[in-house]
């Protein structure tokens, strides 16, 4: 039932009201309103049209979102799954459709298109074969956030507004029943809808225009199934390539995507690489790729109509403070420390542009952004208001390729053999090892500590993997000192972020070594919590240098030097900065840092930590220092690097040189002590991410507090809260928003600061950008205490929360939908992330009935569940919440790489047996013809899906059905479903001609476990196996690249999940 139901009787008229009109009298149930009017009267315009409310609503109900249909059609005609060009009647059909036909799938009822008034093409309200309706995929993609409606629509050609502020957001635009019967006010989300006092309606019966990622039926037609089976059929990754293709052509075509050259393919990344040559033709056109879209992201930004506040630093350089548009809803510029921004001064028809340097970005207690200037004349200054852009720099991706190209001969040769993929002998270096491992001025270390710090001393390349709180840091200091003191040489530490450098740094110079801290020239304003440490400091603070103060002070007083002057400063600071760099012990940077000239030194060794979270080019660039030992710090069951060019994510440029090396075969050292969680907190994270490995290096006593708060249980300080609310897109279109789960995080919020809880010592976490935002902003609207308590909670996403913690944890979901799945929170380890954050208590606030469809999730629901810790209802009146749906048979365990292919098997599980069957039997057709048994495909005494699953072991050559080391033993769903996935991404490469060849001197496809399906159905890898096949027959990647273009693409890509394709 369409939420409008509950306001509009099909017997009464439907009108857009204006309040003004109920104040001078006018009687909107009176005659001059007929039944059927329905009219929109808003800021800038006021019109009547006339619409049938009740086959409106009706019409919510006749879209298909069953993707078993979509399957079921892919059967039919699989053969033409492949992208095709349109034949002539085809493209005479397109010639002849009107302008207002939806530019997508060419439907053009007029009721049923909006007009994009950004980009003047038309979409449709129905969804045809992806998760959205075609409008709101348009808008998404392309961030546009205006429409129009049709002239020959009900509403004839209405642009959507805000009747209070004018906002044309569609994103933030909702309807709110007024008082008088079938009336409705269109207000923005916040904060018209909130702030309004006006009494002829009711604010909290808001309701967003779009919902389920499509507009409302009663405002734009959803297209019958019927109409939808008739218009063109595009899928998702069309979408994709069509509007890649608008920003160079706007006047393209889906026809136009057949054209040569339209789609460039690259090479994935691999498990092993022929020599340096193969390793660079790889990776270089992966980084040229991620550069090239982010330069179109970052060169596309422009802020118009900023107004700016001047004030001087005490460095006495102007700084201009203004704010970003959309900061309450997650803003789209995303901006860090250091970032370079453009501020452009109009004059007529000349433009005045000056650079600056970002110093502050918004955080809880301000909205603004600082830009420290250069040196700018004073009329600049002068402005009502500027233009901003981003200014775009490729150091870092220049200094990756530059890395990647000398791996051949700034490697020492046993490190580089080891990074393409060699198979080695471990080497054992000889050393003197120290009597006593533990470092002056740090904790003395547990045994596996102990163990990871004696075994990394004597190793050219190691891995240690840190789970949450088990003093990574401490080892990771700990070894650089021993490194140092062993070998007498530099050791060179990085960290993809300045804060987990910063971190390291510190604990690092508590050990006594001489600690430079190189930063960005952009970041040396910025105040750190290492700033003595910091290269530019520590030259201001050396004695002497009489004739480098008198320059600086000059250049401080006047903003710049005389040309001489300038060379003069220049050449006495880099002497300067050689001196102390040559002096030092240990070098902390970033790693992209660490291709900077000032480091063209030698290093001994060298640290990477966190570097599961740096993509390889990024780590390869601070091993270009001649180094002779390695030693990487991470943890690949948390999240990795961020890559923004999805056809760069999906070649595996997300995958870590840490994830690469696992894969190859070197074990990483585990840490297994956690000083971090509560006991209580800490037992579901390492059962189910850590194989039960964790220790716990404190007890319930030390985690426990004395607060008068309403937890379930007191001595397990957790529980889920169960919310019902649905999600919202947010305002800048590409995030999501809860707002009712930021209500439920107030409440919880309030009542611990009421208890006596520091605020400082309480941290909400949510995956979602716009969520994130929300919240600040529901705390400052809407929260019953001093509004400066709400602003030292800290409110960040889980991946930003990454490295820290917090006494108190809330963790927000977002996710509650009928048709579009719960997106990354598919990715476990980002719910590992989520988890290990607090040390004290935690609660997870979520819907119950989204969430539990994911394997994951169900196990933490039913973990929750068992301890009698799921609830509902008012926080100080908390009972237990009824989950009606199935519990595991068997506990969920992740494993590290594939989550990928077990996107792929728990995908195919959600279609519905017949139609999975019938998929299976026509690829197991195909299978037939290049050689597998056709006894395994037509096995009518068992089971369909264990005949499938023995038809898979007979094609990888395992022995045939009922081999333990394809299935398990008994009858489980799961089992059955991923086993299928796995049949049917075999059948589908057969049917490409995909050979899988056992490999040279390995042991044969039946030899111990060689492909294994966990407890749950899930798969996972054996080691040797994976590693000799994993180049040769790209098994794992040509099955899942194959299978998603049958299936994901066609029907089920967007619906589910954003499939990342590694090799694992």
């Amino acid at each position: 039932m369409d939420v409008f139901d509950n306001y509009c009787p099909s017997s009464q008229a439907l009108t857009f009201f204006d309040p003004d009109e109920g104040l001078i009298g006018a009687d909107t149930q009176g005659p001059d309103f007929d039944v059927i009017d329905f009219t929109l009267p808003t800021q800038s315009q006021t019109q009547s049209s006339h619409i049938d409310v009740k086959s409106s609503v009706d019409n919510d109900d006749s879209i298909s979102t069953d993707p078993n249909k979509n399957v079921e059609r892919l059967v039919e005609d699989v053969d033409n799954l492949n992208l095709r060009a349109l034949d002539d009647d085809a493209e005479t059909m397109v010639e002849e459709l009107p302008e207002h036909a939806c530019a997508y799938c060419g439907i053009s009822d007029p009721a049923s298109v909006v007009l994009c008034t950004n980009s003047k093409k038309w979409f449709c309200n129905g969804r045809g074969n992806t998760s959205g309706s075609h409008i709101v995929n348009h808008l998404v993609r392309s961030r546009y956030k205006e429409v129009s409606l049709h002239k020959d629509s009900p509403l004839k050609d209405t642009i959507l507004e805000c009747y209070v502020c004018g906002s044309r957001n569609v994103f933030l635009l909702g309807f709110v029943p007024a008082k008088a019967e079938s009336v409705v006010v269109l207000l923005c989300r916040h904060p018209c809808a909130n702030q309004n006092k006006d009494m002829n309606w009711d604010p909290t019966q808001w309701q967003p225009l779009i919902q389920d990622r499509q507009f409302l039926s009663w405002l734009v037609k959803v297209p019958s199934d019927e109409e939808q089976a008739k218009a063109r059929q595009i899928s998702a990754q069309q979408i994709n390539r069509l509007e890649e293709l608008w920003k160079e052509n706007p006047e393209a075509e889906v026809i136009d995507l057949e054209k040569p050259g339209i789609e460039k393919e690259v090479n994935p990344v691999l498990l092993r690489y022929d020599d340096a040559t193969h390793y660079c033709e790889t990776l270089v056109p992966l980084i040229r790729l991620e550069a090239e879209y982010d330069r179109k992201i970052k060169e596309s930004i422009k802020l118009e109509k900023v107004c700016v506040r001047w004030e001087v630093a005490l460095n006495r350089k102007r700084v201009a403070y203004f704010r970003i548009p959309g900061a309450n809803e997650g803003p789209e510029l995303r901006i860090i420390h250091g970032d370079e921004l453009i501020l452009i001064k109009s004059r007529g028809l000349e433009e005045e542009a000056m650079e600056g340097h970002v110093t502050k970005i918004p955080d809880n207690f301000s909205d603004e952004v600082a830009l420290e200037m250069e040196s700018i004349p004073e009329m600049f200054t002068n402005a009502p208001s500027y233009t901003v852009v981003f200014k775009w720099k490729g150091t870092t991706y220049d200094r990756m390729i530059t890395a990647v190209f000398n791996v051949n001969k700034n490697l020492e040769d046993y490190i580089k053999l080891r990074i393409l993929g060699r198979e080695m002998e471990d080497m054992v270096l000889k050393c003197n090892l120290p009597k006593r491992y533990s470092a002056p001025g740090l904790p003395e270390l547990n045994h596996s500590q102990v163990y990871a710090v004696k075994t990394v001393l004597q190793r050219p390349l190691s891995l240690i993997q840190g789970p949450p709180g088990t003093g990574k840091t401490v080892t990771s200091a700990t070894i650089v000192y021993h490194l140092s003191q062993i070998h007498k040489g530099k050791v060179l530490v990085v960290a993809p972020s300045n804060t987990a450098v910063d971190q390291l740094c510190e604990k690092i110079d508590q050990t006594g070594l001489k600690v430079v801290r190189v930063c960005a020239r952009s970041r040396e304003a910025l105040v750190s919590p290492v700033s003595r440490l910091t290269l530019h400091v520590q030259a201001q603070n050396v004695n002497g240098q009489t004739e480098l103060r008198k320059l600086q002070q000059l250049k401080d007083e006047a903003g710049e030097l005389s040309k001489d002057d300038e060379n003069r400063y220049r050449t006495l600071k880099k002497a300067l900065e050689d001196e102390i760099l040559h002096a030092a012990d240990v070098v902390c940077c970033t790693c992209v840092t660490a291709g900077s000239k000032r480091l063209w030194m030698s290093f001994h060794s060298v640290l990477i930590d966190e570097s599961t979270q740096a993509t390889e080019p990024e780590c390869l660039i601070p091993l270009m220092v001649g180094c002779r030992q390695v030693v990487l710090v991470g943890d690949h069951c948390q999240l990795g690097p961020v890559i923004t060019c999805k056809k760069a994510a999906k070649a595996g440029l997300t995958q870590s040189l840490f994830e690469r090396l696992v894969l190859l075969g070197i074990r990483p050292i585990r840490l297994q002590v956690q000083y971090r969680m509560h006991p209580a907190l800490s037992a579901f994270p390492s059962n189910v991410f850590y194989e039960g490995s964790l220790q716990n290096g404190v007890t319930t006593e030390d985690r426990c507090k004395k607060i008068d708060f309403p937890w379930p249980n007191p001595d397990r300080p957790m529980f889920f809260y169960c919310t019902t609310g649905q999600e919202e897109i947010s305002g800048n279109g590409v995030s999501y928003l809860n707002r009712t789960e930021a209500a439920t995080v107030e409440k919880i919020v309030t009542k611990m600061l009421k208890v006596g809880v520091n605020p400082a010592t309480i941290g909400v976490i949510t995956p979602y950008e716009g969520q994130r935002a929300y919240i600040v902003h529901y705390f400052h609207q809407s929260g019953s205490l001093n509004s400066k308590l709400y602003q030292e909670v800290e409110v960040a996403s889980v991946d930003a929360f990454q490295g820290r913690e917090k006494d108190y944890v809330i963790l927000s979901c977002v996710r509650a939908n009928e048709h579009q799945g719960i997106g990354f929170l598919n990715d476990p380890r980002r719910l590992n992330v989520a988890l290990t954050r607090a040390k004290f208590g935690m609660i997870v606030v979520g819907n119950p009935k989204a969430l539990c469809k994911q394997p994951l999730w169900n196990h933490l629901l039913h973990f929750y569940k068992d301890q009698h810790l799921l609830v509902e209802g008012p926080l100080n009146n908390l009972t237990e919440y009824v989950l009606n749906f199935p519990k595991p048979k068997v506990p969920y365990s992740y494993k590290p790489g594939t989550h990928s292919f077990n996107q792929l098997a728990a995908t195919l599980a959600q279609v519905a047996a017949d139609s999975r069957s019938k998929l299976a039997a026509h690829q197991s057709a195909l299978a037939q013809s290049h050689g597998a048994a056709s006894s395994n495909f037509s096995t009518p005494a068992i089971n369909f899906m264990q005949a499938m699953a023995a038809a898979a072991a007979s094609y990888f050559g395992t022995g045939g059905a009922g081999n333990p080391n394809v299935v398990n033993s008994g009858s489980s769903n799961n089992t059955a479903n991923h086993a299928a996935a796995y049949a049917v991404a075999a059948a589908a490469a057969a049917h490409q001609g995909v050979a899988f060849p056992r490999p040279d001197h390995q042991p044969g496809f039946g030899a111990v476990n060689p492909y294994l399906f966990d407890q749950m159905g899930y798969i996972s890898p054996n080691q040797q196996f994976a590693t000799a096949n994993a180049n040769s027959s790209k098994f794992i990647f040509l099955g899942i690249v194959i299978f998603s273009c049958f299936i994901l693409e066609r029907s089920v890509e967007e619906y589910y999940f954003d499939l990342r394709l590694h090799i694992w």
